[in-house]
């Protein structure tokens, strides 16, 4: 049965430097329109939920296409207030090889998400209409007025039964100095109101300060998960390993820790058109997996298959269908569908 899922966050434009040239070598720039609230609603839209984003768009032009943008992804924009003048943006520069992608953020401070009152959002009436609600630990970094709005919502919402999601999503650039120590206390909070959380053993290390004397990281990762899953009562955890190959394809593993019980996906080694949002990909894997009563090992390599393919298509947004993650779980990777 198709489940009900809003995600909280901000709708960011996308300015890419066309192929792998640099900002420095480039004079053209495409733009498009992402964040990881819009991937992860957009995603399980197209895996057959209503999905909803509760965010705010500048009365503007720009605001305007975004808004149609989020209707073409399958979007409900019944959450989305429109108020303020600007939006957020970034900058991506390709990565090629040993050089990695990189990703400058425009002032955002001043969008119209990260302006919005911090009453703007009716989030009883909202959590009143959705079975799961998704929050990211980039909205989480913004401002102690997102953070409030955040806390706000995720509280309601447990209130009223809804699935609260938590992907922490450290972005260092985005908490400044002494980053570890200001994001603990929000991270925290979170963690003690989601019930499902995508994490791995860095977080669970640098964000909560725990301390293992495990130097592999899969052996970090089986000692601490299960040690911030009993003390924040998280139901549910999952993430992924990533290792960069020297012929420029990637590898990744995927894991779920589910009662009491660690399962991990197949391991994929997939070359890489665009590494964006394939995290949210992954996300949504296992946010469906759980709307849909999959088991976990079933969850588990889904959500990896679902981030796979999310690295062959250009832009942020995983335009994957459930028949198309389901044919590559099964490795039908067919040349040409007729």
């Amino acid at each position: 049965m198709a489940k009900r899922i809003a995600a909280f966050g901000e709708v960011m434009m996308r300015l890419e430097v066309p192929g792998f040239e640099t900002l420095a070598q480039a004079n053209r720039l495409r733009y498009s329109f992402s964040g990881t609230g819009v991937n992860v609603a957009s995603a399980l839209a197209r895996f057959g939920h209503k999905g909803y984003l509760v965010t705010t768009l500048p009365r503007t032009p720009l605001g305007d296409a975004a808004l149609a943008h989020l209707r073409k992804l399958g979007i409900s924009d019944d959450f989305v207030r429109r108020d303020g003048k600007y939006i957020g943006m970034y900058f991506l520069e390709n990565g090629f090889g040993a050089r990695p992608g990189r990703v400058t953020y425009a002032d955002r401070l001043g969008s119209s998400f990260n302006t919005a009152p911090e009453d703007g959002y009716p989030f009883a009436d909202i959590a009143g209409q959705l079975d799961y609600v998704h929050f990211c630990g980039i909205a989480l970094a913004m401002n102690d007025t997102v953070r409030r709005q955040m806390k706000a919502f995720a509280r309601e919402a447990k209130r009223q039964g809804v699935k609260v999601v938590f992907d922490c999503n450290y972005r260092a650039s985005l908490w400044g100095a002494d980053g570890y120590a200001a994001a603990k206390p929000h991270y925290e909070e979170m963690l003690e109101l989601a019930d499902i959380v995508m994490m791995n053993e860095k977080d669970a290390i640098h964000v909560l300060g725990y301390r293992t004397e495990q130097t592999d990281r899969s052996g970090q990762l089986m000692e601490l998960i299960p040690q911030v899953a009993a003390r924040y009562g998280v139901a549910a955890s999952a993430g992924t390993h990533r290792a960069v190959n020297g012929d420029n394809t990637h590898s990744l593993t995927g894991y779920l820790y589910k009662n009491g019980e660690f399962v991990f996906s197949r391991p994929l080694r997939f070359a890489v058109h665009d590494r964006i949002g394939a995290g949210d990909a992954y996300a949504s894997g296992i946010i469906h997996g759980d709307m849909t009563g999959y088991e976990a090992g079933r969850t588990v390599n889904f959500a990896a298959a679902a981030a796979l393919l999310a690295h062959t298509v250009t832009g942020d947004t995983p335009l994957a269908a459930e028949a198309d993650v389901l044919q590559a779980m099964e490795g039908l990777m067919l040349d040409v569908e007729r």
